[in-house]
């Protein structure tokens, strides 16, 4: 059987297996999802054991640490997977939500209600908790899940996954509205993306590289995630000290995430201030600036070019810059953002408003760490991925954006 082949009819069972779960009860679903958390926590020698494979394979190919530890699994993380398919559970089901509604002139009842996509794609890299979150939340919004991890992570997706879908079985779903696509090249993930009328929207999750290809080939629709150069912009009015601790927090907190900054901007009117301790701190942190004129009189700053400004690091690196005014920060962010998150730090009210107007991201901190755009610190409970996009969905995509809407129109034998 060819890989389209393969995948089409992995994915022909998904859709089949969706029109099941579409009508399945609140009840139903959580209590699917409560038995996928403790499946996993029962196969966790399994589980950890094939993890472990990954990471050996994945170190002896020389993977950069940061992917490796993206990769790894261990108790805790394993555990923190579990707990994630319960906490959904606890979350309201958005299937079924009714957005308005109201009665016509001519009597008919309008109702806009909540539906779920039918058969959602992931397309996804190195992270195998992915596998247990897009499964479970797919589940909650009545979707059926194909699940195309990288090939560095085969051996941890398929235990998972293994796991999941005799929790879901015995829970009296159909095991498929869960899979693995089949099959560990690249002809597998076109096919994928190719299987439109059987896969309703494509969701990749990964590096610029991963995305941007699936945009670019996919027939079926997109919603793209993740890319993240974060700005933090340090103004003139803004709390040094408070400011200092946002710039180390968004940088090093967690390099390896998307929502971690990768671009700092300072006043000029507080560069002789605020340059000498930041770029004490972030070296201290072990972090790399590639930075302008301004930051390059510091030592072991190297400078920083237009690829530096442009990138996503996803490590102890970060561009660096001073600008002449909350314009010129706006100016800068317009040119290099990926559309993330970007931060102020401010105290001048009129500059907050300018800025938080000016700059089009999906999330815009103020006197905060870029850290925090993610689904759970908003409250969300669980998040699919952090859309860069406009359309549908933008910023982090909890179990709500996971759905479409349709129109119930009801009427007493009206005819127009």
């Amino acid at each position: 059987m060819s890989s389209e082949d393969a995948v089409r009819e992995v994915a022909g069972r998904a859709r089949a297996a969706s029109h099941e779960l579409a009508t399945a009860t609140r009840a139903t679903k959580d209590a699917a999802l409560h038995a996928m958390a403790d499946a996993l926590v029962a196969s966790a020698a399994d589980v950890l054991a094939a993890n472990a494979e990954d990471v050996v394979r994945a170190e002896a190919a020389g993977t950069p640490a940061n992917i490796v530890d993206r990769l790894r699994l261990d108790e805790s993380r394993l555990e923190a997977m579990a707990q994630g398919l319960r906490d959904v559970a606890g979350l309201p089901d958005p299937v079924g939500e009714v957005l308005r509604g109201s009665t016509l002139a001519n009597g008919l009842e309008l109702r806009q209600v909540r539906v779920p996509f039918g058969v959602v794609g992931m397309i996804y890299e190195a992270r195998p908790n992915v596998t247990a979150d897009a499964a479970g939340i797919c589940l909650k919004s009545g979707n059926a899940v194909l699940l195309r991890g990288s090939s560095s992570a085969r051996s941890s997706n398929a235990a998972i996954v293994e796991a999941m879908r005799g929790a879901v079985g015995g829970s009296g779903l159909p095991e498929d509205v869960v899979q693995l696509v089949p099959g560990d090249t690249h002809d597998s993930v076109k096919a994928l993306m190719r299987a439109r009328g059987l896969v309703d929207v494509l969701i990749p999750r990964g590096g610029a590289g991963l995305i941007r290809s699936v945009v670019e080939e996919s027939t079926v629709p997109v919603i793209e995630t993740g890319v993240g150069n974060c700005h933090v912009y340090v103004d003139a009015s803004a709390d040094l000290e408070q400011a200092l601790a946002v710039v180390l927090n968004s940088k090093t907190h967690r390099t390896s995430v998307c929502n971690a900054a990768e671009s700092l901007l300072v006043h000029e009117d507080v560069a002789d201030e605020f340059l000498p301790a930041v770029v004490e701190a972030l070296q201290a942190a072990g972090v790399l600036i590639h930075g302008d004129s301004a930051f390059a009189e510091y030592d072991d700053v190297v400078p920083a070019t237009d690829e530096d400004h442009a990138a996503e690091f996803l490590g102890l690196e970060i561009s660096a810059a001073v600008v002449p005014d909350v314009e010129g920060a706006i100016a800068h962010i317009r040119r290099w953002s990926s559309g993330h998150t970007e931060a102020i730090l401010a105290r001048d009210q009129a500059t907050i408003r300018r800025f938080v107007a000016a700059v089009d991201s999906a999330a815009v901190m103020v006197n905060a760490s870029t850290r925090f755009t993610d689904g759970g610190e908003f409250g969300f409970g669980a998040e699919i991925g952090i859309s860069t996009q406009k359309l549908h969905a933008r910023g982090p995509m909890g179990l709500p954006e996971m759905t479409s809407s349709k129109y119930v129109v009801v009427g007493e034998g009206h005819v127009r």
